[in-house]
């Protein structure tokens, strides 16, 4: 099987003989039922896919549809002027590269259709392809723009550039309303919904479909999918890996599915994530960023951010379907760039609890995090996780301590704010990296800190105070039972109180029972 990875003209799958995942019919009640649409996706899950398969649908390409459904839908099979604007493939760090970008696509679409009288406004030049081609074809136009929020993102944290990106595209973006008469359809996507940046003010006639239960799995690959198109893949893969069908369909569900774009949605995979696993027959780490984004950085070195609160709190419907950019809250964005996704929604307050989508998200995310916040960490240091692991593994419970005190004590102090947080977060990204490779549980209240960890031969119940006493923790682990649960457990188990200092940052005090 050819796997279309990376791939994203739809003429060149289908010529080709690549597996296309049939989203067709889904498209035609698109285009038939509406002018102008927006949709938000993370990078990577097929959005340029989609852009290049419409544009295939209003040339007119029939043949490029043989077997899948529009084929039986679609009985007319026009033709329209389309004119394509992709904005990906390009990072924008100034406003001379948006010039050449703009300036480009514009000359090919003035040359196509002959109109090229001097303007130098992205906006007057636009609207007068739009005029041209629709005298010159005598057929409403078809406007798709791929990617419209790509500069605004690459210019975040650069306020002047920003504005400067965001006044010059609204303005054009906003020409697709003012030629309402001439145009037959919009579509439009992204990563994010930028509202603050007014993008959209000249464009109110959107129809954002990001969270429309039935556009849920337009792009990605739903289970249903995976079974129907994939499944002597999945055999092939699990023969290379020696597990079970059955085990496979699993793993590749715990590793790549999870995404939920609405309320009882079916779960969606990442496709560029599954196809790669596919392909390469490995279960790894595909989809991934190289840095943690800029907005939570800066909220972390501030020292305001709770990172468990970001799988805790409720988030508003209305939060989710529009960014602000200057907003201090970096839940939004962290879900429209798919590093987390909808658990559950609560009818009653029309809010959603979020989550990780799956074990590679989370585990890039937090190793992205890690290498902002606990920088010691890194895996050739005496304070990788790796390291903590064996040291639990092994049942070294003072070498162990001794291990987290030292981190502490080196850790990076670029991270201010409140001394509680700082603890409470380093140790929330710890035991997210080591809970990969041992069993590891966290709780929290009122300040207060248990950690449970079980390996195979031993058992560590930690509580960790504020500004306390050791024995102040391990009192509270049998006041509260803690270790009870594990009374006939044949392994053995490790009381540890810990107290940390709010005014040192470090760990003073360590007592293991």
């Amino acid at each position: 099987m050819l796997y279309p990875i990376g791939i994203q003209s739809f003429g060149k799958i289908r010529e080709g003989g690549y597996v296309y995942v049939d989203k067709t019919d889904l498209i035609y009640n698109i285009v038939k039922t509406g002018g102008y649409y927006f949709l938000s996706r993370p990078r990577r899950f097929g959005k340029s896919l989609l852009v290049s398969t419409l544009k295939a649908y209003f040339q007119g390409k029939k043949e490029l549809f043989q077997g899948l459904a529009i084929e039986n839908l679609e009985k007319d099979w026009n033709s329209y002027p389309v004119l394509h604007l992709d904005l990906s493939g390009v990072t924008y760090t100034s406003v001379e590269i948006l010039d050449e970008k703009m300036n480009d696509t514009l000359d090919v679409w003035e040359q196509r259709f002959g109109k090229n009288e001097g303007f130098k406004t992205d906006s007057i030049r636009f609207r007068r392809i739009i005029d041209a081609a629709y005298e010159q074809c005598g057929k409403q136009v078809v406007v798709l723009i791929d990617e419209y929020d790509k500069p605004l993102l690459d210019a975040a944290g650069n306020e002047p550039l920003r504005e400067a990106f965001r006044s010059r595209l609204q303005g054009f973006y906003s020409v697709m309303k003012s030629q309402d008469g001439k145009l037959r359809f919009g579509f439009l996507t992204g990563v994010t919904k930028l509202g603050k940046l007014s993008i959209f003010s000249g464009l109110n006639n959107l129809n954002d479909i990001s969270m429309d239960y039935r556009y849920a799995d337009i792009c990605g690959i739903s289970e249903s999918d995976l079974h129907a198109y994939f499944d002597g893949s999945v055999q092939e893969m699990a023969d290379a890996n020696r597990m079970s069908k059955e085990e496979c369909y699993a793993r590749l569900k715990d590793y790549y599915d999870g995404y939920h774009f609405c309320e009882e949605s079916e779960d969606i995979y990442n496709p560029f994530s599954l196809l790669s696993a596919l392909n390469g027959q490995r279960f790894r780490d595909y989809w991934y960023e190289t840095g943690t984004p800029t907005f939570v950085v800066k909220a972390l070195r501030q020292g305001k951010f709770n990172l468990e609160n970001l799988t805790l709190d409720r988030v508003p419907y209305s939060a989710l379907g529009g960014v602000n950019a200057d907003d201090s809250d970096p839940i939004p964005v962290l879900y429209q760039r798919g590093y987390l996704t909808i658990q559950s929604y609560d009818e009653r307050w029309q809010s959603y609890i979020l989550k990780y989508p799956n074990q590679e998200v989370e585990r890039g995310f937090m190793e992205c995090l890690a290498k902002t916040y606990v920088p010691s960490a890194s895996y050739n240091s005496p304070f990788s996780v790796q390291k903590f692991v064996e040291d639990f593994e092994n049942g070294d419970a003072e070498g162990l301590m001794k291990r987290f005190a030292a981190f502490f004590a080196d850790a990076d102090y670029a991270i201010a704010g409140d001394a509680e947080l700082y603890f409470q977060n380093t140790m929330y990204i710890m035991c997210k990296l080591m809970g990969q490779l041992v069993q590891v549980e966290r709780h929290t209240s009122n300040g207060r800190m248990d950690i449970l960890v079980q390996t195979e031969k031993y058992i560590y119940v930690m509580e960790l105070k504020m500004d306390a006493s050791a024995d102040e923790a391990l009192q509270q682990i049998e006041e509260k039972g803690y270790a009870k649960p594990f009374a006939a457990d044949s392994r053995k188990l490790f009381r540890i109180g810990v107290n940390f200092s709010s005014s040192t940052r470090r760990i003073e005090e360590w007592k293991i029972a």
